[in-house]
């Protein structure tokens, strides 16, 4: 199997310059699927941290970047949408967010806010034992006895634990950002949830100050008042971004 990517056909959810050279590196398996970017992109392409995949692979072996807490062993560690990236030495920390169409940014925070990830409830099911398994939108799966969690809340899940910090539930009226489709990255409020007979998707109208949109629920996630802090004002996180 080859180690390398095309950059044309890369997801459109990486943030990488398409033009510019025909190969990039190739995620590894891990967490996100398809449309986990590859470590090494957001330390050199995104941030420019590192020049070259030897200068990113000395950074882990310091121990200075963390994702979620711990210090991955493999540039090519995919991360995704909602994971929390940590410069230790820098005192830098990020929350990778979904951009305009789709493509992830990173969105800088506050040291306090690395204790947690936000993750959208995926599924659930109840196991033997009388605990509930919920699986979460990064593939990562948690046993619980909370049984007012359902699939499309979002939780806080703790960096050093398993532990539930927080639990946003799924339901009109609650805070939510698009992370795919044409509104993807923007925030408003829950005006309608639309359930759809059959196989068609929920439609959700999302209420904004000026306007609002339609979509579908896959589309959004529900998140808590902290990402307005790190908003830039106009409803949209202030982003790191990598130039075409």
């Amino acid at each position: 199997m080859s180690k390398h990517q095309k950059r044309l056909s890369v997801p459109k959810t990486w943030p990488i310059a398409r033009k510019e050279q025909q190969y990039t590196v190739k995620a590894d398996a891990g967490p996100h699927g398809e449309e986990g970017v590859p470590l090494l992109i957001v330390l050199r392409d995104v941030l420019g941290y590192a020049d070259s995949k030897k200068e990113a692979m000395y950074a882990l072996d310091q121990g200075s970047v963390l994702v979620n807490g711990t210090v991955p062993s493999d540039v090519r560690r995919p991360v995704g949408m909602f994971d929390i990236i940590s410069f230790i030495e820098r005192k830098e920390y990020y929350r990778v967010f979904p951009d305009e169409g789709g493509r992830l940014a990173l969105t800088p925070i506050d040291a306090a806010d690395t204790d947690g990830k936000l993750g959208k409830v995926a599924n659930k099911r109840h196991v033997s034992g009388g605990q509930i398994q919920i699986g979460l939108h990064d593939g990562r799966t948690l046993l619980t006895e909370e049984s007012s969690i359902s699939p499309n809340d979002s939780i806080v899940v703790g960096t050093d634990d398993d532990a539930i910090l927080a639990h946003f539930p799924y339901e009109e009226g609650a805070l939510v950002t698009a992370v795919k489709g044409r509104h993807a990255g923007e925030i408003g409020t829950i005006d309608e949830i639309s359930v759809t007979p059959g196989s068609s998707p929920n439609g959700v109208t999302v209420d904004q100050d000026d306007g609002g949109f339609e979509t579908v629920e896959e589309y959004v996630v529900v998140i808590d008042e902290n990402f307005l802090d790190e908003s830039d004002g106009t409803g949209t996180p202030a982003e790191a971004e990598v130039s075409e």
